[in-house]
């Protein structure tokens, strides 16, 4: 198989059957490809998904999805990758038609080329991001927030590692100064942290900057009892594990045991062993004795609309009328989970997206209900501001009892 047909594979999976190219190319890609090439062009083209569309459709309205698509990653190539020559571009796509489109793909490209790349009249377009989505931050937001943020989507992201005291040595910045460090624990690296002989080894994780502020705010200690609610896939776990220094207990939960395996093999790889995993869904109450813990984190499932420069495949597939549905199991996960908290203890609700149904209105609506607990602080991590993932996450404390 082609490098450009296992492409075209990746982004028909996307679009026809709501897959995340992430999973995809991790699971399928051979050995000889050429992934830099391949992540290129999958995620260029996702990312500028509507305004490549527009490139071409004023020529052929009606047109199967595959082929769409072959069209779309064709003209990502010819105008956004100066490595591929238009030709190249060009004469890989016909061979990649079906027999009675060869001549209609060439001939729309062939123009496409002639009259070279269209500007986009509307940020929507410019941005390829929904209409939808663009009019909820502005009404969130305000306009000039909302734009900020649709253009910020479109860098590519960057990956951030942060450093496991329980196995890096003290000095282990200053021996690796080709990490840029910049905080305490958080860094980022020209080269692929993954493939580093130091993140095999447990020394390094791979975790966005912002992630990692979420847990700081638990502020956690040494002996402390903790729970993790929605723990998959396990980096915010290993961080509380570290951070208390493997001291006490760590309680991490998710619904799947898939997932907890997950967990369980990062904390092997980091050294943790202050955690129990439990299997639990986190929506019902009654999985834990009342006011059983001093610390409990929970990181709800979300829309994602703050992890859009990882994963452009969010703003497609996510449609509006599910917000009301995840909001709706956050309340639960809330409802449920506030009981296990023990008096003067703080727990964290967070979230990775932008929506402020999710966000901060979701605790104000938790807080008006639960006059027990005080909000001792908020923060929406916008990553515009940032150049990391969009977060949201707020601190309550539940009051000690008179």
């Amino acid at each position: 198989m082609s490098e450009r047909e296992y492409i075209l594979n990746i982004l028909v999976r996307v679009f026809r059957d709501g897959g995340y190219a992430s999973l995809l190319m991790r699971n399928d890609a051979g050995e000889d490809m050429n992934m830099a090439f391949v992540s290129e062009t999958v995620y260029g083209t996702i990312r500028n998904y509507s305004f490549l569309e527009s490139q071409w459709r004023h020529m052929a309205k009606k047109v199967r999805l595959r082929t769409a698509l072959l069209l779309d990653m064709t003209v990502y190539q010819m105008f956004f990758m100066d490595s591929v020559p238009d030709y190249a571009a060009v004469s890989e796509a016909a061979s990649l038609a079906a027999k009675a489109e060869k001549g209609f793909v060439n001939a729309v490209l062939r123009r496409v080329q002639k009259e070279g790349l269209k500007e986009a009249e509307t940020t929507a377009l410019k941005t390829s991001h929904p209409e939808w989505l663009l009019k909820m931050w502005e009404a969130h937001y305000g306009k000039e927030k909302a734009e900020s943020l649709a253009f910020s989507d479109q860098k590519k992201a960057l990956v951030y590692g942060r450093l496991n005291t329980l196995k890096a040595e003290k000095d282990f910045p200053e021996k690796h100064p080709e990490l840029h460090f910049v905080n305490d624990l958080c860094f980022t690296s020209e080269d692929v942290i993954q493939k580093s002989v130091e993140f095999a080894a447990g020394k390094v994780l791979i975790q966005d900057k912002n992630s990692q502020e979420v847990v700081r705010m638990l502020d956690v200690k040494p002996g402390m009892k903790v729970l993790d609610l929605c723990a998959a896939p396990g980096t915010k776990t290993q961080q509380i594990a570290m951070m208390m220094n493997n001291t006490g207990s760590v309680t991490a939960c998710d619904l799947y045991p898939a997932r907890l395996e997950l967990i369980g093999r990062l904390n092997e790889r980091t050294g943790v062993t202050n955690v129990t995993l439990k299997q639990n869904d986190a929506s019902l109450p009654g999985a834990f004795a009342a006011e059983s813990f001093d610390r409990i984190l929970m990181d709800v499932p979300c829309s994602g609309l703050g992890d859009l420069r990882h994963k452009p495949e969010i703003r497609w597939h996510l449609k509006p009328e599910k917000l009301d549905e995840i909001t709706s199991l956050q309340k639960m996960i809330l409802e449920a989970s506030c009981a296990y908290l023990k008096p003067g203890g703080i727990m964290v609700y967070s979230t990775c997206t932008l929506n402020r149904k999710e966000d901060d209105r979701q605790v104000y609506s938790f807080l008006k209900v639960h006059p027990e607990f005080e909000l001792l602080c908020e923060k929406t991590l916008f990553p515009d501001e940032t150049d990391a993932d969009g977060f949201f996450a707020a601190a309550l404390r539940k009051k000690e009892t008179a």
